[in-house]
């Protein structure tokens, strides 16, 4: 639960009006909010399959949280 609710309160983003920068501002703290899910996951469940999806979760978000990160760097 905290973990949810932390990722809602840090999407509550200021927003600009430039949608991608908007977009990418926004899900970053979405991603960050799955990838702390599939660690709660990770420590308490216990079927396999659940485990390697939150597993493949982290792999995935965090590549995009890059990706994100990197368009938010690049001169407007």
């Amino acid at each position: 639960m905290a973990a949810n609710e932390k990722m809602h309160r840090d999407m509550a983003i200021t927003y600009t009006g430039d949608a991608d920068r908007d977009f990418a501002a926004a899900m970053i703290p979405h991603h960050e909010g799955a990838i702390a899910m599939a660690r709660v996951q990770l420590a308490h469940g216990r079927d396999p399959q659940m485990r390697s999806l939150a597993e493949a979760v982290i792999r995935a978000q965090e590549g995009e949280i890059a990706t994100l990160r990197a368009f938010l760097a690049r001169p407007q």
